[in-house]
């Protein structure tokens, strides 16, 4: 598959069969998250894998109820090590870097998720507090996206987007 048909085709799926996805498609999207650019290559993720429905439940609940969270097979929770992206970076690493090398290691699992056939949505609302309390995650592991994957029961449409004309500057704003 064409990287640019993955970008435009991919969508957020919140409903999925009641099919397991195989272990080994589950390592090749954490495969594939791992090869995520990151602030001087410090690589700040740890991917948990959950499967168990009671844990599910309670990361649907941590996310405002989104019960589409337990019902997918599994779910990738992304998380970032601030202590990790702070020993290269400082404060700039803990606060900024580590989200967005996460923000990108997520984008790749949603990425080679759709090029597999699977469905994906990327859920960053949920109290984190909770998640961490949930997935027993150390004081410096920040959970930051929950990913339910499956595969898909539904097929949405695309979604509008802003134009190109209303998005770009050259050279300032």
């Amino acid at each position: 598959m064409d990287v640019l048909e993955a970008i435009k085709g991919r969508r957020s799926i919140r409903a999925f069969k009641r099919k397991t996805v195989p272990e080994e498609i589950v390592e090749k999207l954490i495969d594939a998250a791992s090869w995520a650019p990151s602030a001087g290559n410090i690589q700040p993720w740890e991917f948990v894998i959950v499967q168990k429905p009671e844990i599910k439940r309670r990361l649907a609940e941590a996310a405002l109820e989104q019960s589409f969270i337990e019902e997918a097979p599994v779910v990738i929770v992304v998380c970032a090590d601030e202590k990790r992206s702070s020993m290269g970076y400082g404060i700039r690493g803990r606060v900024l870097y580590c989200i967005q090398d996460t923000a990108a290691a997520t984008q790749n699992i949603l990425l080679t998720a759709y090029s597999l056939g699977l469905g994906a949505c990327w859920v960053g609302a949920f109290n984190e507090k909770e998640a961490r309390e949930i997935l027993e995650t150390p004081q410096e592991i920040r959970p930051v996206a929950m990913i339910p994957i499956g595969y898909p029961d539904e097929s949405p449409s695309p979604r509008s987007r802003r134009t190109l004309s209303r998005i770009v500057h050259h050279d300032s704003f």
